[in-house]
Formats: C-alpha cells, structure tokens, sequence
C-alpha cells in the first residue's frame, strides 16, 4: 500500500529527515570540545560516549519528555502538557545546551505548523511564544497528527544519535562508513533510551552524563569552534 502525504508514517519520515530545517546541523552536545581534548579519537570511542548519552544523558531525559507531551496531547490535557514543557526547560545542565535544545524547539514548531498546520500546534505556540523543548515539540506534534508514540519515539532518538555522529564525523574526523557502522552499532542503544523514556516516572527521572555538561561548559570558551554546542 504506497504512502500518502496524510499517512502518520510519511509525517515520521518527514520530520526525522537531515532535510527538516531546524539547524540540527550546527549542535555536536559537547562532541567538539571532548574531540579537542583528546577524549575521543575514533569510532569506537564515539560509540562509546555516544551511547552514554542516549541511556544516561539527554537521550534519557528527552525521552521521558517525549513521551509525557505525547501522552498529554492525545488526553487533550493542556495543564499536563504545559507541566512538562517548564520542565523540560530546566533539563539542560548549561546554557549551551538548552540552547541547543531550545533553539531547535521553537524552529520545530515554526516549520510544523507551516508545513503541517493542526490547531493545538498553534494554540500551544500561543502558551509558549519563543520557548519550547526540542521533545516537548516533536512530541506534541507526533500526538496532533496521529503519529503512534513508539516509532515516533524511536526515531526522535535514532535522529539524535544519527545528527551526532554527523557531527563526529566533522570533528574525529571519521569517513563516511565509519559513520554508517556508528549509527548501526548505536541501535541497541536508542532502542534502550526508547524503552526507558516509555517507562519513565518524571518525578523521579535523571541522567548520569556529567562529563557531556563538562565538555559543555568548556566548548563555551573554546578558541575555535565549529558548532554552537
């Protein structure tokens, strides 16, 4: 059966795409800075580090979120959805990293509502003019168009971890297989961060990646720089 432009799987394709312009090109989560300081070197190092931060890190956060602004949406639940959309605000440990994810937020939910226009995308962007987390966004809109949350998880995850080894690939640098290998050998890993953000209790959620907000806080003042995070 050939996919439709109304198909909830072509919406999925379609936001999770390198091509979806919300400038995840210019964020590496902190990869410049742990490249500039020797701390990764290769691929198995990037894989490494990477899947600390899809189980343990923002992976981990982002997915709980999703999930919540998911659930929210579909109950029609606007106090609950707002409860976690301050939240996810203060789920960043520096301000280059609520950047990255605030700035692709709001561009998310800009290009949405103009490409794929629903009601509760604007009636929200009307609650929440400028400010919004990347999986408060891509959640909601995922529930406003019938995206199931799994998959639609699934791929909000597996475009994180593909747009950072696009990242590593700039920076290690890695060649263009190597790349391909890194994102295979990450699928346990956003398969595990997709299963923990479903299961997840946002009263007693956390992360464990301190080094990634420490690299962070570094690439702020770093010389040179080719990212914004």
């Amino acid at each position: 059966m050939p996919i439709t432009a109304d198909d909830p799987l072509y919406r999925l394709l379609a936001w999770s795409s390198p091509a979806y312009p919300i400038g995840a090109y210019s964020y590496s989560h902190g990869l410049e800075w742990a490249v500039e300081s020797g701390l990764l070197r290769d691929r198995a190092g990037v894989v490494a580090w990477l899947d600390g931060v899809l189980r343990q890190g923002a992976g981990r956060i982002d997915g709980a979120v999703f999930a919540a602004a998911w659930r929210a949406a579909t109950a029609g639940d606007d106090a609950a959805l707002d409860a976690v959309a301050d939240l996810a605000l203060a789920w960043r440990g520096t301000a280059e990293l609520a950047l990255e994810s605030e700035a692709q937020g709001a561009a998310f939910l800009l290009v949405t509502r103009a490409a794929w226009p629903e009601p509760r995308l604007d009636a929200f962007a009307g609650r929440w003019p400028g400010r919004v987390a990347l999986p408060v966004a891509a959640g909601l809109a995922a529930a406003c168009h019938g995206v199931p949350l799994e998959p639609a998880l699934t791929a909000y995850l597996a475009g994180m971890a593909a747009n950072l080894v696009s990242a590593a690939l700039r920076l290690v640098p890695l060649g263009q297989t190597d790349g391909q290998v890194a994102v295979a050998a990450l699928s346990p890993s956003v398969a595990a961060a997709t299963a923990a953000g479903l299961a997840a209790d946002l009263d007693e959620l956390g992360g464990a990646a301190p080094m990634v907000d420490w690299c962070s806080m570094r690439h702020e003042t770093q010389y040179t720089r080719l990212f914004r995070s």
